[in-house]
């Protein structure tokens, strides 16, 4: 009977490892995080960028991206799609940004699908060479009560394409572990069970014998 104590204290101290592990594990897949962006947060540049980025510490995924690059005005700046490679997505500036502060207001979906967004400002003490062309705000480019077709990338943003008909979460594994080591503590205790109780039945009919 000690030995059966002494073995399910060591597979229920197996099962708080197991779940401790898996705890710990936890924040490895939690959702991704920006690292740092350029230009940096409250840094000073000459004049506006060519364009902004933000990396991450995982790739993200192409798709439902937008930044936003508005100057003290409110004017957005950005041009044409974001662009991801590897874990930098970055977007591009129209010429002729005026100096003075910018607020870069970016959203990405994270390697494991989940939406995540943050900001950042910078401040550039001249304006940007260029044509002087006046920025718009993202849907400037079509005459009002024209839809932008469908698929068509407005500035700022990415296109989002149709999930894969086999597209689907992550499987579960760690809760796979966990069942598996539970249901191993069961056999085993059932097995116990099994062996403690015939071991009686055996002792039982020694002692009826020898009487």
């Amino acid at each position: 009977m000690r030995s059966i104590r002494h073995l399910l204290s060591a597979l229920i101290g197996a099962l708080f490892f197991t779940a401790a592990v898996l705890a710990a594990a936890a924040p490895a897949s939690a959702h991704d995080a920006a690292e740092s962006s350029s230009p940096a947060q409250g840094s000073t540049v000459a004049t506006p960028p060519e364009k902004v980025s933000v990396t991450f510490n995982r790739d993200p995924l192409a798709l439902g991206s937008q930044f936003q690059v508005k100057d003290a005005a409110g004017t957005n700046w950005a041009e044409g799609p974001v662009e991801i490679v590897d874990n930098v997505a970055s977007q591009k500036l129209r010429p002729g940004a005026p100096a003075g502060e910018f607020t870069v207001v970016w959203r990405v979906v994270s390697s494991d699908s989940h939406p995540i967004e943050g900001t950042f400002t910078f401040t550039a003490t001249a304006a940007a060479p260029g044509s002087g062309a006046t920025a718009s705000t993202p849907g400037s480019s079509t005459t009002a009560g024209e839809v932008p077709t469908a698929g068509t990338a407005q500035p700022g943003t990415t296109t989002a394409p149709e999930p894969a008909p086999d597209a689907s979460a992550p499987f579960p594994w760690s809760l796979v572990l966990f069942a598996g080591t539970a249901l191993g503590i069961l056999v085993a205790l059932g097995v116990l069970a099994k062996r403690n109780l015939k071991s009686t039945d055996n002792g039982a009919d020694d002692a009826a014998g020898e009487q």
